[in-house]
């Protein structure tokens, strides 16, 4: 499939979690090593882990070392599980991530609830959330910014949702975060579980500071629309759009699951579903050879901006995470559309030519 060529635009739409005077470009390489010197000066132990995604034998060996969980005075940095399991709204069993929490878990994990975290202010369903409401909920869970989190997902869908936490950790500066591949494998493995709900107060709160935020990781609406509009403008930059849905509902021949929301797809994005980036039978990321192999028959380049997409914003952030794997392009230009397609497909028509089908 032939690689798509955007156009970026210069002007970046107002970015609601900081004030319109801090909304800019994406910093250049100088100011972005000043900001990772800046976290790393607030005293946040390096993380153990060699590598963004580890595995269940590496969680285990690093849980192992954790100072003892009843010693309420230890401030030593941890490591905690982050359960952040999420199910599609047309769930066929209505289940929920909670529920999967309750039922089955890593020893120590806390929950992290992708539809409660986000702009609660937003119609649309998983935005991110101001860095006040992301401290607050941070603080009742009780992490700590000097935590080592590593992300999972269900035992049931396999990698799906922990990235998209993983990435939202990221935006709002927490310093060591790392994504599990995955719980199915920890379980079939036979690693240890717990099940039950957790009494509230059982969990120490902290107090998460408010945290700066990285917009050079996030694109707004207003920014997605121009690079739209500009689409195969004569002389414009190179911008890659990746598509973590189903190439059904890219193509527009299959329903979107949340009802009366076309299907189709952002002018020139590229068709990547999140499917053909996992193991069929274990739900893990594949390793970073085949993941280069399946960008290659896609016809994606490995330089220039990439901006990836899906339904609300979740399953991006896995065809994100493929990428970190593969070391495809570079991660200050790899970026994110918060609202992705549930969004755009409220905000554009076909009509202006910005819903894409192949029928």
């Amino acid at each position: 499939m032939a690689t798509s060529i955007l156009h970026r635009c210069t002007a970046q739409a107002t970015f609601k979690l900081l004030p319109q005077s801090l909304v800019k470009p994406s910093p250049s390489p100088l100011i972005r090593h000043a900001i990772a010197r800046r976290n790393s000066s607030t005293g946040a132990m390096k993380s153990s882990f060699q590598s963004y995604l580890i595995t269940p034998a590496e969680l285990s060996t690093a849980l192992a070392k954790n100072p003892p969980s009843k010693s309420r005075i230890s401030t030593a940095p941890r490591v905690i599980p982050l359960c952040a399991s999420w199910f599609l709204p047309n769930d066929p069993s209505k289940r929920t991530g909670l529920q999967t929490f309750h039922q089955q878990r890593i020893p120590s994990a806390r929950f992290f609830d992708i539809d409660a975290i986000k702009d609660n202010d937003s119609p649309y369903p998983h935005m991110l959330p101001t860095a006040e409401d992301f401290a607050a909920a941070m603080s009742k869970i009780g992490v700590r910014r000097d935590d080592t989190l590593v992300v999972y997902d269900s035992k049931e869908l396999g990698i799906f949702s922990a990235p998209r936490v993983g990435w939202t950790l990221g935006v709002f500066g927490h310093p060591n975060v790392h994504v599990l591949n995955n719980f199915r494998v920890w379980v079939e493995e036979g690693y240890p579980t717990e099940s039950g709900e957790i009494d509230p107060s059982s969990i120490e709160k902290s107090k998460y500071p408010v945290p700066d935020v990285d917009p050079s990781k996030v694109v707004r609406f207003a920014e997605m629309k121009q690079i739209a509009l500009d689409y195969g403008k004569e002389g414009a930059e190179q911008i890659t759009i990746l598509d973590a849905r189903s190439e059904g509902r890219w193509a527009g021949t299959e329903p979107e699951p949340r009802p009366g929301l076309p299907s189709g797809h952002i002018p020139g994005s590229v068709s990547v579903p999140v499917s053909e980036l996992l193991d069929p039978k274990s739900k893990t990321l594949l390793g970073s050879e085949a993941l280069r192999k399946v960008f290659e028959e896609r016809g994606i380049v490995d330089n220039g901006p990439i901006v990836s997409s899906c339904g609300t914003g979740v399953t991006a952030a896995v065809v994100d995470a493929a990428l970190k794997e593969a070391g495809w392009g570079s991660e200050d230009d790899r970026r994110l559309y918060d609202g992705s397609w549930t969004e755009w497909a409220q905000r554009v028509s076909k009509t202006d030519g910005l819903i894409k089908t192949k029928v």
